[in-house]
């Protein structure tokens, strides 16, 4: 080749090397993205959306809030009896068969036997629904409710007429108090031993708390070193109502004409206000003679034994009870000594 011709090769070279950049695909994959490139370019519309799907989703999710919203306005306005009250007559229809004549086309007979298999759909829906309600609320039940309806042993005959004193803990026997510097303690209201003693031989004495067993068993066991009280009834016991532990009498295993419940705050605690006596808080106050001031009045109640202690607590509502009976008692013997003058008066 003359040198002229071999000047003309080179002067091409570049020109040909710019329109074929440097690649290190393969020829198969260059091949590949040629032919999506005139896909691409040939203008083919894309396929269309599937709206088949998308309603059927819709129609899950609808059936599904719809039950759940048909759910929770049953469990607001209706108790677990009117659910299945309501539901019955729809529940026996449903999965009753129903009778198919003998000249029915097969095709009727597939289309009864299909709208028989969908109704007991909502059936069983109903059915798990009251189910799962159920076991709900017995375990609802089970921590608002007292841990039994009988409270306490049943009386021996023999003890029937005994009256029931039952006592609140804290602020009425006993206050706990913390301090940084040695943590909790707790502590004894004045006169409390004597109290518990001297009861124990008119009442049968009951201690009755909102407070864990794991608080109440360890200071009853210090503070009743006699065994006097002989029940004792911890949050277990209560009703949870309304956020706060009652005490309820009414599980006592007891007459209520014959239960006296004292505490701090009986009337806020109990829900039978027409067996409470209230008295003051106690808070450390060195002073303190509540407990020994309703002395009196219980010895006399345990004595006098009226038909219904709840009359008598009637008499004394709004009042101290220790100090109306004071005063009525000086009262009574006001009277006593005028009827003795009178009699002498006339005797002469």
């Amino acid at each position: 080749m003359s040198r002229a011709a071999r000047s003309r090769a080179l002067l091409l070279l570049p020109r040909v090397a710019g329109a074929l950049p440097f690649s290190t695909e393969s020829p198969a994959a260059a091949a590949a993205a040629t032919s999506d490139a005139s896909s691409a370019g040939a203008g083919e519309p894309p396929a269309p959306p599937r709206k088949r799907w998308g309603l059927l989703k819709f129609g899950a999710f609808a059936a599904v809030f719809g039950a759940l919203g048909a759910a929770g306005y049953a469990s607001y306005a209706y108790t677990l009896e009117e659910v299945d009250q309501k539901t019955m007559e729809f529940r026996k229809s449903m999965t009753m068969p129903q009778p198919i004549a003998e000249d029915t086309s097969a095709f009727e007979k597939f289309q009864a036997m299909a709208y028989s298999a969908a109704m007991k759909v909502p059936v069983a829906a109903i059915e798990l629904y009251m189910d799962v309600r159920s076991t709900i609320e017995d375990h609802i039940r089970g921590f608002a409710e007292p841990t039994s309806d009988k409270l306490l042993p049943d009386l021996e005959p023999q003890h029937q007429h005994i009256f029931t004193l039952v006592l609140d803990l804290n602020e009425t026997l006993v206050y706990s108090d913390w301090q940084r510097e040695r943590g909790w303690r707790t502590f004894k209201r004045p006169g409390v031993d004597a109290f518990i003693e001297h009861m124990g031989k008119f009442y049968e004495v009951v201690v009755y708390s909102d407070q864990m067993p794991m608080y109440v068993d360890p200071v009853l066991e210090r503070l009743d070193t006699k065994g006097i009280i002989t029940g004792r009834l911890s949050r277990p016991a209560t009703k949870y109502q309304d956020g706060k532990h009652y005490r309820d009498l009414s599980k006592l295993n007891r007459n209520p004409a014959q239960v006296i419940y004292i505490g701090s705050h009986a009337l806020e605690s109990c829900l039978q206000p027409e067996n409470c006596v209230t008295i003051k808080p106690w808070k450390l106050e060195t002073d303190d003679t509540q407990l020994l001031d309703l002395i009196p009045f219980l010895e006399y109640v345990a004595m006098a034994r009226p038909s219904d202690i709840r009359t008598v607590l009637a008499s004394y509502q709004g009042r101290d009870v220790a100090a109306e009976f004071i005063e009525r008692s000086k009262e009574h013997q006001r009277r006593m000594q005028e009827q003795k003058h009178h009699g002498r008066i006339w005797r002469r």
